[in-house]
């Protein structure tokens, strides 16, 4: 079978290893393109994922926030389920840096 994305390679069995915020889930059967890597789980793999990721507390942490303005300053508040993961509490130092044009990263000090 061709691949849908590259339309170059073909589909060869296999097992790839699946993340979720950093957190790994497991290696699960897969289809992987022989040329572009991309891979295609079938739905039960993608059962066992989600099953694993909300074993985790990984599952549903993304969330999209609202900057406002305080002062000079913009503000964005940490959800309690994603300080609770990380292990934020008042008080806590965090260190934030641009990583590239589109992406911040913070790091707990």
């Amino acid at each position: 079978m061709r691949c849908p994305i590259c339309e170059k390679g073909s589909l060869r069995k296999g097992e790839v290893e699946e993340e979720m915020f950093g957190i790994s889930l497991g290696r699960f059967p897969a289809e992987i393109c022989d040329a572009c890597g991309e891979s295609f789980l079938d739905g039960q793999a993608m059962e066992e994922i989600e099953k694993k990721a909300k074993e985790l507390g990984v599952w549903g942490l993304a969330e999209k926030l609202k900057v406002v303005k305080s002062g000079n300053s913009l503000v964005v508040r940490i959800p309690a389920k994603i300080a609770k993961f990380l292990g934020i509490e008042a008080g806590n130092e965090i260190l934030l840096y641009p990583e590239g044009k589109k992406k911040a990263v913070f790091e707990i000090t």
